[in-house]
């Protein structure tokens, strides 16, 4: 970092990366980041969700860390919620999250081998 320019492309690159929290009208993820979702991998599952919706720029879906889901033995777990749809899935690792963002978030499409639950909300 030489100049305010090289610090303003690096706030601007740090700000795409950042997850809203809150109202939102587009796709929201969310990933169970308690202790027990933590430990059984939640962390690089939400990690790679944020890099591939930075990537592409997609500014209607978001990422957001949330407490404990109650299923310990099925962590990790990450819910998505469209409109009044929400489908959750269950022992989400890095390959199953890749293939979420492919399939559901860009394509449409629910990855039924990890679906524990889909509801109207």
């Amino acid at each position: 970092m030489k100049s305010l320019d090289d610090l303003k492309k690096i706030r601007d690159g740090a700000q795409k990366k950042v997850v809203m929290r809150g109202k939102h009208d587009g796709i929201r993820i969310l990933v169970g980041m308690a202790t027990c979702g933590i430990s059984a991998g939640a962390r690089p599952v939400m990690n790679l969700f944020v890099e591939k919706i930075a990537e592409r720029d997609l500014n209607t879906v978001t990422v957001t860390p949330v407490g404990c889901i109650g299923e310990c033995a099925i962590e990790p777990i990450v819910e998505i919620l469209q409109g009044e749809e929400r489908t959750t899935y269950c022992r989400v690792n890095e390959e199953v999250a890749e293939r979420i963002f492919n399939e559901h978030i860009i394509g449409g499409k629910v990855v039924s081998d990890n679906v524990i639950g889909k509801f109207r909300l």
